[in-house]
């Protein structure tokens, strides 16, 4: 699948490219980003194998990247062409406590700063970043719902909220005429499953089409990290594991997120390295193949910081898994079933059931809608 073969985000009508380009890479404030001119190359690429969603935000390297997003957009003359997304709900004004948060105060002068380091006077699609835990919904839609209105956005999206509260926000937006949700971004891949107990639904039945980041789980399904008595190159890092990346920045004790060197994660890539053998492809490959192959997933967030990188995860759509092989890797990768999400397995609904197997009809956006490629027209 090529990067020109659109999809359509949610039950809306805008057609994003299968991989976005994330640019939380663009910059080297936080220590581990590519440069000006790494970050132009990784434009370029993407670009010129026709993706058109681009993923930023305001916090990301201090607005540098939305700031080089805008640059390299403007030089190209692509802004008609690209679709951008940003966000919005991080301080960056230690000691206001309005200059943070889901609330319309902040979303507004938030939106404003966004605009123009991108240079531009409209954002295609614009999320809250993440729940303040403050902040009614009413209040978030109805402020995007005016931005809208007021031609500053085109789509509204929601990122890293509970699964309640996006259902609230996308029901509150049907009841009052609200522009509604049509993304819904979070952690999914390979190692961070817990979307599935809650968000697909979410996704599937309420029109949002769902855009994971960190599919790769920040490099660990890349094969970057390795337990040291694997022989990997690299530094020694938490846990003992050799590599060399973002997660061996962040000391022994990392914060939530960042704790991806775990013996189950291990498991998980040896699983995966095998797979990737038999298909002859990388493992960053077919960890990016098996999620877009998940319920509701409309796009999925690819960072980088140099080309070769990038270029890989750009053909990961090119090839399909088989069925047995997509098995594996779902067994390989199971998360823990919590409550009350063990009720819902087939063992207690045989018993709701009667012992009798019954499957409910498939929802009306079971997946994201694909956009048909362009055929001639009649003559």
């Amino acid at each position: 699948m090529k990067l020109d073969s659109y999809t359509l985000l949610g039950r809306s009508g805008l057609r994003v490219s299968p991989i976005a380009l994330g640019t939380m890479t663009f910059g080297t404030e936080w220590g581990w980003g590519a440069d000006e001119a790494a970050a132009q190359r990784l434009f370029d690429l993407y670009v010129d194998e026709g993706g058109n969603f681009i993923d930023t935000a305001d916090l990301y390297t201090e607005g540098t990247s939305e700031t080089w997003v805008g640059r390299f957009t403007a030089a190209r003359g692509l802004r008609e062409r690209l679709v951008i997304a940003t966000k919005y709900t991080y301080n960056a004004q230690p000691g206001n406590p309005n200059a943070g948060g889901n609330h319309r105060k902040n979303l507004l002068r938030a939106l404003d700063g966004s605009l123009k380091r991108l240079g531009t006077d409209y954002i295609d699609l614009y999320y809250l970043h993440t729940w303040d835990r403050m902040t009614p919904a009413d209040e978030v839609m109805r402020a995007m719902d005016d931005a809208v209105r007021a031609g500053k956005i085109r789509y509204v999206g929601l990122s890293d909220v509970p699964a309640w509260y996006a259902g609230r926000a996308q029901t509150l937006a049907d009841w009052r005429g609200f522009e509604p949700v049509a993304a819904m971004q979070v952690e999914y891949s390979l190692i961070e499953r817990n979307a599935e107990h809650e968000f697909a639904d979410l996704a599937t039945q309420l029109g949002m089409g769902l855009v994971p980041w960190s599919p790769l789980g920040m490099g660990v399904l890349s094969g970057k990290y390795r337990p040291s008595q694997a022989g990997a190159q690299g530094t020694q890092g938490p846990g003992g594991v050799s590599g060399t990346g973002r997660l061996q920045t962040v000391g022994p004790k990392p914060p939530p997120g960042f704790d991806k060197l775990s013996p189950r994660n291990f498991a998980i890539v040896g699983e995966l390295e095998q797979v990737s053998h038999e298909v002859n492809r990388p493992m960053a490959q077919v960890a990016l193949n098996w999620l877009y192959q998940k319920r509701g997933v409309a796009s999925i967030i690819v960072g980088a910081t140099k080309a070769a990188q990038l270029a890989e995860s750009l053909g990961a759509l090119d090839f399909t898994l088989a069925p047995e092989l997509l098995a594996r890797l779902d067994v390989a990768s199971e998360p823990a079933h919590p409550f009350p999400y063990y009720m819902f397995a087939d063992g207690h609904q045989s018993r709701i059931h009667g012992q009798v197997n019954v499957r409910a009809a498939p929802a009306n956006h079971a997946h994201a809608q694909r956009v048909p490629a362009p055929t001639a027209e009649p003559t």
